[in-house]
């Protein structure tokens, strides 16, 4: 795929859209009888929407969420058939979650991060800098009482969560100057959301929130001078290797960020249990398809961007990112300060994050570090 059909279908998708009414009955909410069969569960046909904060058949991230309609149908025995849109097309990118919860759309697909106004929480189960991995964030959300609190969260809005993916550690970003110290943060405009746009903010950064389909352009014009956005693989196809100097790991600020699945909560609730273990199935396959299509494509796209360009790859240095994660605590701090829910969220996270950890110390740590080959 060329750089400007891949912007083509960028994040650029945000424009307006009415949210349209749904086809189903409010007294048949989700479904519509089989060929006159009888009114009992077994035979209903169930007809869904599923909305997306990705552009229609964006790389990984939009492609899961027609894979997930597709293994929810073959599982259901075609009983569940979901018909999914893109962003912008059937609602804006991100007024899916307000689509779902009222009951507009059946199911939506996303990132938690993108609602932190709706609730600070929400933030957490995405990704928190200098936090767990894929691998430590999933252990929290599927045994380590995440996903309660996760659902907990989305409860007040209607809606249940799933798993939907992960990045897994992204990259630090694309600069046009170097980062050597912590003072080269003074000034920078960079391209970065969420909790760690906040963070760079207190290092004397102005973080933008440049849609995906103008980050090339700014970046080339010099609007920014910085921009973070996923690993080798969507960063390749993006061309940011042809108009940055400097591709800097690791990624802190995203270390394993977690995509979404989130399902209208009457609609689910009103499901035969088979057919919601089905859902709950069909979002652990899709989580970890994503995180294996990351893990596959970013090593070899990472050889081709060092290949095809002249782009120096570079570590931040130790006091930066010593820096950062001060910052990060100060951010975090203030996140919670004034909302219960948050800090009840984050209490979790972090208890888990530290036993994880230690155990990571001893395995991950030291396989990378003493047994691992050169």
């Amino acid at each position: 795929m060329k750089r400007k059909d891949f912007l083509k279908i960028g994040l650029g998708t945000l424009g307006a859209a009415t949210i349209a009414s749904s086809c189903v009955p409010e007294d048949n909410q989700g479904y519509t009888e089989s060929n006159g069969a009888p009114n009992v569960i077994s035979n209903r046909k169930y007809r869904w929407k599923l909305v997306t904060t990705w552009p229609p058949k964006f790389p990984v991230l939009g492609e899961i969420a027609d894979l997930y309609a597709k293994w929810i149908n073959e599982m259901s025995g075609g009983r569940i058939e979901i018909k999914v849109y893109g962003g912008g097309e059937f609602v804006p990118a991100l007024e899916a979650f307000d689509a779902v919860s009222s009951g507009s759309a059946d199911i939506g697909c996303g990132g938690p991060y993108y609602w932190v106004g709706k609730s600070p929480a929400a933030q957490f189960f995405a990704s928190v800098p200098f936090g767990m991995n894929a691998q430590q964030s999933a252990a929290w959300l599927i045994s380590g009482g995440g996903m309660e609190l996760w659902r907990e969260v989305y409860a007040k809005f209607n809606l249940v969560p799933f798993l939907g993916g992960n990045t897994g550690v992204q990259m630090g970003g694309w600069f046009n100057r170097e980062i050597n110290s912590i003072d080269d943060y003074k000034g920078l405009k960079m391209r970065m959301p969420g909790m760690a746009g906040k963070v760079i903010e207190k290092a004397g950064a102005a973080a933008m929130l440049t849609p995906g389909s103008e980050i090339y352009t700014n970046l080339e014009r010099g609007v920014i001078d910085a921009t973070e956005w996923v690993g080798p693989y969507h960063d390749y196809k993006m061309g940011f290797h042809k108009i940055a100097k400097y591709y800097y790991y690791p990624g802190w600020h995203e270390p394993g960020t977690n995509l979404e699945f989130f399902v209208n909560k009457k609609l689910y609730d009103s499901l035969p249990t088979d057919l919601q273990t089905i859902m709950d199935a069909a979002s652990l396959k899709a989580h970890s398809w994503v995180l294996g299509e990351f893990e596959a494509k970013n090593g070899s796209y990472l050889e081709k961007i060092l290949a095809e360009s002249d782009v120096q790859l570079k570590a931040f240095p130790k006091e930066v990112l010593s820096k950062l994660r001060e910052y990060t605590k100060e951010t975090i701090e203030e996140a919670i300060a004034n909302d219960p829910l948050s800090k009840k969220v984050y209490t979790s996270y972090n208890n888990f994050a530290k036993q994880s950890q230690k155990w990571s110390i001893l395995t991950e740590k030291a396989f990378y570090n003493t047994v691992q080959p050169d």
